[in-house]
């Protein structure tokens, strides 16, 4: 299939899992964001530090030349297969974050100040892997929200959740139950939500990705057992049309922590 009619039939496909049955997005409501969500898998030693000054030095000063951002750029503290650092990049359109490559390899200003990361060879590697997925932000969280401490530049953590469904349907049925009110309880809770993403290309599909934030582990444990214990997620989590069966068969659970050159 040609990358444009993947690229339409991946947003048909998430339009159908936003527009659910908890109702249409009003004409006022603002236009929702895309997000280029990338893995950059990392040996220990000089590759971190080749890496994390390529975000700090070229990349996430041309993607804001771009009209790209806020830019997240975030170690991994806690997860499978460390190190590793991961790059959130909000945009305007899949099209443009999709080629987003193309667009850096004709910008002269930037492939100078990326160049000893761009032109590693392959003796010097600058890092293992890089996997991307484009996601859309979902209608009900149209648009990234900074948490309260990027601005203080204050000790903080983020809790990137994935869940992978067993079917469309399923996947479809979950991003609405977020819409039928689980955005509310996050916030009541104090949880800090940054982004809602559904997955339009990637890996192990359908599945969405969400990103809360904290100010220390303590407080997202704290935080996640008001949640858990909140009446309205209870009432919601165990009414027949989300509790018939199981939604959600997989969960990547990762804690992040941001670089010093993240926006977010």
């Amino acid at each position: 299939m040609e990358r444009r009619q993947f690229l339409a039939a991946s947003l048909a496909t998430s339009a159908l899992a936003v527009g659910s049955n908890v109702g249409a997005q009003s004409p006022a409501a603002p236009a929702r964001e895309f997000y280029h969500l990338r893995r950059y898998s990392l040996q220990s030693g000089p590759q971190m530090k080749l890496t994390e000054s390529y975000f700090a030095d070229a990349l996430i000063p041309t993607l804001s030349r771009m009209g790209m951002g806020p830019v997240g750029a975030f170690r991994l503290e806690f997860g499978p297969e460390t190190p590793a650092f991961y790059l959130l990049v909000p945009g305007a359109s899949v099209e443009g974050l999709a080629q987003l490559d193309l667009h850096l390899a004709k910008d002269d200003a930037f492939l100078k100040l990326a160049d000893p990361f761009w032109s590693a060879t392959a003796m010097a590697p600058a890092f293992q892997r890089v996997d991307i997925s484009l996601l859309a932000a979902f209608d009900g969280w149209p648009k990234l929200v900074a948490p309260p401490f990027t601005a203080a530049k204050a000790k903080r953590i983020f809790q990137l959740r994935t869940y992978e469904s067993p079917s469309n349907a399923d996947h479809v049925r979950k991003i609405e139950m977020f819409h039928a009110g689980e955005f509310d309880i996050f916030k009541n809770a104090g949880c800090n939500p940054v982004f809602f993403g559904d997955t339009l290309a990637g890996s192990r599909l359908p599945s969405l990705t969400y990103m809360l934030s904290f100010a220390n582990a303590a407080e997202l444990d704290a935080k996640w057992e008001i949640f858990r214990n909140n009446p309205a997620w209870k009432k919601l989590s165990t009414s027949p049309r989300y509790a018939s069966e199981q939604l959600v068969t997989n969960i990547t659970n990762l804690i992040l922590s941001p670089l010093s050159c993240s926006q977010i």
